[in-house]
């Protein structure tokens, strides 16, 4: 079982991943937000691909749900940590950082 503690632990060790306040949760950025923090701790909220996703949700699905509107659509993935195991966050949290790398933020 992991928690929000193992979360912020593992998503700051990652290069460039710096943490700041979202809305009502903590968003770690490295370049772009790739997973965010409920305050509660118990979920996040992982930015995936589409593809990604399907196979979170497929691989995993007590643990990864497709966000339920426009933002799922666009790969974001909620998972409940308390389900997950360590190795499954750091799975998570690696694949989300490697989309957020590199990527310049998008012009309103």
């Amino acid at each position: 079982m992991a928690d929000g503690a193992d979360l912020r632990r593992m998503a700051l060790a990652l290069p460039g991943t710096t943490e700041a306040p979202h809305f009502d949760r903590a968003a770690f950025k490295a370049d772009r937000i790739y997973v965010t923090l409920d305050s509660s701790g118990r979920t996040a909220n992982f930015k995936f691909t589409p593809d990604e996703q399907e196979f979170k949700c497929q691989l995993a699905p007590e643990v990864f749900r497709p966000i339920d509107n426009g933002w799922g659509r666009q790969g974001w993935t909620t998972a409940i940590l308390a389900a997950a195991t360590p190795d499954d966050l750091r799975a998570a949290l690696e694949m989300a950082h490697a989309n957020a790398v590199g990527k310049p933020k998008r012009k309103r």
